[in-house]
C-alpha cells in the first residue's frame, strides 16, 4: 500500500473543545478556562465522585484528569469545585454547531460528540480561504463568542483529521496531517489505543500478535489480519496506512457491534438481591437501546466490580444464546445466570452490561416453549415509544422504586450527571 494518488484527498477540519465541560463551567464563573483551577465533578457533596472534567492548568499543575474523584483533588483555595450543568452544556454545544454552519452547509457537518465535530471545507475554500484560514477563523469565532478554546486537526479524510488532532493539534492548536505524514507520524503512534477506533480489547490481542506500534500493523499480513478479525482486520490494515474513505457522518468503524451501559452505583450494594434490581434496571437499558436501532444479540455480558472496601476485583463474564434478542427479561435471565455462578458474596459497587453479536431484529424465531416472545417483543417496542413521548420514567419497573432502584433519580439527569 504506496500509491496515494487514487484516493481523494479532501480538506476535514476534526474540531475539539478543550475541556469542554470545565471550558463552560469556568466561562459560566466569568473565570478564563485557560488559567483558572477548576474540576467539574459528578457531585460535589460525594468524596467519591468521579471528575467529569478538569481544566488544563488543573492537569498541568496538579495531576488531576477525567475519572479522578473528588477526594484527590488537592486542598487549595484557587482550586473551584463544581457540579456539572449538562442542560446548560449541551445548549452550548448547540450554539457551536449553529457557528459551524456559517462556513459549511449541514450535510458537511458531522457531531461527533458534545465536544467534537467534524466539517469537510471543500468547495467553501473560494469564499472563506483555504482549511488552515477557516481553521484559524472558526477558533477566533469560538474564543470571541463563547470565550471557549478549541484545536482543529486537519486532515484529507476524517481519521487522519482525528488523529492529527489527538496527536499534534491538541498541543499546538492548529495542525495538518496528508498522506506524506502517515509513515513518520502516523505510524510512530504506540501505544496502540492511542489509535482512533482500536480500544483497549484490540490492542491485548494486537499485541499479543507482536503488534505494539501503527507502523507494525500496516506492515501485518492483511490475509492474517483478516483471519483473526473478519471484517475488522481490513478496516485495521488500511486505516494504519492512512486510508479511511467513509463520508462525514459516518462512524469510523462501520456498523454497530454492541450495545451496552455501564453505571458505577451511587453507593455499596451488599445485598445480591438489591444488586440484581439494579441488574434488571440496566437490562431494560440495554435492551432499549437495540431496539431503537432495530438490531438483536446473541450474546450477553455481564460485569461486575466490588468495591473499593473489598479491596476492588470483580469478574466480567459472557454467555452467547441461540436466538438473537432485544427482549428485556432475555437478557436479565442471562445477567443473572452469570451473576448467580461468578458473584463472590461481595460488595457491588460497579454493574456492566453488554449484548453483542449484533443482527438485524427482522425475523424472531417462534419458540415452542415460550409462546409469548413475540408479545414480550412487541411490548418492548410500545413501551418505549411512550417513554420516547412522554419521559424515561413515564413507565418504569417496580424494582424501580425500591430503595434499591437507581431508574427513577438517573431519569432526572442528563448525559448521566446533573442537568
Amino acid at each position: 500500500m504506496e500509491d496515494y494518488g487514487q484516493l481523494p484527498k479532501r480538506k476535514i477540519l476534526c474540531i475539539d473543545m478543550k475541556s469542554f465541560y470545565a471550558s463552560c463551567a469556568a466561562v459560566l464563573l466569568g473565570l478564563d478556562p485557560l488559567t483558572c483551577y477548576l474540576v467539574v465533578v459528578g457531585d460535589t457533596e460525594r468524596q467519591g465522585s468521579i471528575v467529569l472534567a478538569a481544566s488544563p492548568q488543573m492537569k498541568k499543575e496538579f495531576g488531576i484528569k477525567t475519572g479522578a474523584r473528588l477526594f484527590e483533588v488537592p486542598k487549595d483555595p484557587r482550586i473551584k469545585i463544581v457540579n456539572p450543568k449538562m442542560g446548560t452544556y449541551i445548549r452550548m454545544s448547540t450554539e457551536i454547531t449553529k457557528l459551524l454552519h456559517r462556513y459549511v452547509p449541514k450535510e458537511a457537518i458531522h457531531t461527533y460528540s458534545v465536544d467534537e465535530s467534524f466539517i469537510e471545507v471543500d468547495g467553501v475554500e473560494h469564499i472563506w480561504g483555504d482549511a488552515q484560514t477557516i481553521a484559524d477563523k472558526i477558533r477566533d469565532d469560538m474564543k470571541c463568542e463563547f470565550g471557549l478554546p478549541s484545536a482543529i486537526g486537519i486532515g484529507p479524510n476524517m481519521l487522519l483529521s482525528k488523529v492529527c488532532l489527538d496527536i499534534d493539534a491538541k498541543k499546538t492548536g492548529i495542525a495538518e496531517w496528508t498522506y506524506d505524514d502517515v509513515k513518520e507520524k502516523l505510524w510512530k503512534i504506540e501505544p496502540l489505543s492511542k489509535m482512533w477506533g482500536i480500544g483497549s480489547k484490540v490492542q491485548k490481542t494486537l499485541n499479543r500478535m507482536g503488534i505494539f506500534n501503527v507502523g507494525q500493523l500496516a506492515n501485518y499480513p492483511l490475509e492474517l489480519l483478516e483471519k483473526k478479525f473478519g471484517v475488522m482486520g481490513n478496516q485495521l490494515y488500511y486505516h494504519a496506512w492512512g486510508v479511511d474513505l467513509s463520508a462525514v457522518g459516518a462512524p469510523i468503524m462501520q456498523g454497530q457491534i454492541s450495545f451496552g451501559k455501564s453505571q458505577i452505583l451511587l453507593r455499596d450494594y451488599p445485598d445480591p438481591e438489591e444488586v440484581k434490581h439494579v441488574i434488571l434496571e440496566i437490562s431494560e437499558e440495554v435492551a432499549r437501546r437495540a431496539r431503537q436501532h432495530n438490531k438483536v444479540g446473541r450474546t450477553i455480558s455481564l460485569g461486575i466490580g466490588y468495591s473499593r472496601d473489598e479491596f476492588g476485583g470483580g469478574f466480567h463474564r459472557s454467555k452467547t444464546i441461540d436466538q438473537p434478542t432485544n427482549i428485556t427479561m432475555d437478557i436479565y435471565e442471562i445477567c443473572l445466570q452469570l451473576f448467580d455462578k461468578f458473584y463472590a458474596n461481595k460488595t457491588v459497587r460497579q454493574i456492566s452490561i453488554t449484548l453483542s453479536n449484533i443482527e438485524d431484529d427482522c425475523v424472531m424465531q417462534l419458540d415452542l416453549f415460550r409462546q409469548n416472545r413475540s408479545k414480550q417483543r412487541t411490548l418492548g417496542y410500545v413501551m418505549d415509544s411512550i417513554r420516547h413521548k412522554y419521559g424515561s420514567d413515564a413507565i418504569l419497573r417496580a424494582v424501580s422504586y425500591t430503595p434499591a432502584g437507581t431508574a427513577k433519580h438517573r431519569a432526572k439527569l442528563v448525559g448521566g450527571h446533573k442537568a
